[in-house]
């Protein structure tokens, strides 16, 4: 007996033309799907320096008639190109067969991406049209796309703040969009100060970004898309909300937060997130296997029949020693 295992790589991937649009209602299936997972915690280990692999398992609720379960794989290792490396392995949890090998990357990216447009549709203040974006790097740009697909061809502000040629290349990125005008920003204080969303992409920060509390006006939304720098925020904006609370919970401030709550309650409508222009509201998504195999389940589902295939024989009977 064998199973017949699909190997999806990013060229296949490239092929579905999957829309910015189609990841943030992907990302926003999965939140509402969330109290029927089953999800731990992620798990690391750290081979040597700053280098780590860490798996990232999910089981999803029954659906169409398929029980899916997957593990992401995520690697950190010096010397790799890129340096960051993830992988998907996704099995059929009913029979336990494996299905397929997804190489992960542009799944992390997107799925990363439309989560932080999917917390600004439902956290900015109502009427803002404006955006400031920080650490303008591959994660920023499925930002970027969604946040742009989002507004369905309304005009939009991106404000930029400058980092070497960060900027420029962020806007040369986009620059086939009619309706986005581009300001980059030289001064921090100006940036913070005149944000009505703030989105930071910014992988490495040791210190806080914005020290100075008084710089965040009111009514301002804060997504610190890789968790970094805006610890001070936790002590004195007036609601913080999650993607995961047992990651959320490790935290530092987390038992100080104000008010707290999971994103997923917002979209379900237990909870009414933004109930007035002042608040000022922070949305931590730290990244969950839930999105990942919602996205793999979905390609693997949308490629059957186009994808290259290995056979793997299954051993049938026990195996004695």
């Amino acid at each position: 007996m064998s199973d017949y295992v699909s190997i999806i790589q990013q060229e296949q991937i490239d092929q579905l033309h999957i829309s910015p649009l189609e990841c943030i209602e992907w990302v926003k299936e999965g939140f509402l799907m969330k109290d029927e997972i089953q999800m731990p915690p992620k798990l690391s280990v750290h081979p040597q320096g700053e280098d780590f692999i860490t798996s990232m398992p999910c089981l999803l609720p029954q659906r169409n008639g398929r029980k899916y379960f997957g593990i992401k794989i995520v690697s950190r290792t010096e010397g790799q190109l890129p340096v960051l490396k993830s992988t998907i392995n996704l099995y059929d949890a009913t029979t336990g067969s494996l299905l397929a090998l997804l190489d992960a990357d542009w799944i992390t990216a997107m799925r990363t991406g439309a989560v932080a447009a999917l917390a600004v549709r439902e956290f900015k203040r109502k009427g803002v049209n404006t955006y400031s974006m920080m650490g303008l790097g591959n994660i920023a740009r499925a930002v970027g796309m969604c946040l742009i697909a989002d507004q369905h061809g309304q005009p939009l502000t991106i404000r930029l703040l400058r980092y070497k040629d960060q900027a420029e290349q962020f806007a040369r990125r986009f620059s086939d969009c009619p309706n986005v005008t581009f300001h980059i920003v030289d001064d921090r204080r100006e940036f913070a100060a005149e944000a009505d969303v703030l989105i930071s992409c910014v992988t490495v920060a040791t210190q806080l970004l914005f020290p100075d509390d008084s710089l965040f006006k009111p009514g301002v939304t804060v997504i610190p898309v890789h968790m970094r720098g805006f610890q001070n925020c936790d002590l004195f904006f007036d609601k913080v909300y999650g993607d995961d609370t047992g990651q959320i919970r490790q935290f530092r401030y987390f038992d100080r937060f104000r008010q707290y709550d999971e994103f997923h309650h917002v979209l379900q409508g237990l909870n009414p997130g933004r109930t007035s222009a002042d608040e000022r509201i922070l949305s931590y998504n730290y990244g969950i296997a839930l999105h990942d195999i919602v996205f793999a389940s979905k390609i693997y589902e949308r490629t059957q029949g186009h994808t290259p295939r290995v056979q793997m024989q299954k051993q049938t009977s026990k195996v004695w020693i």
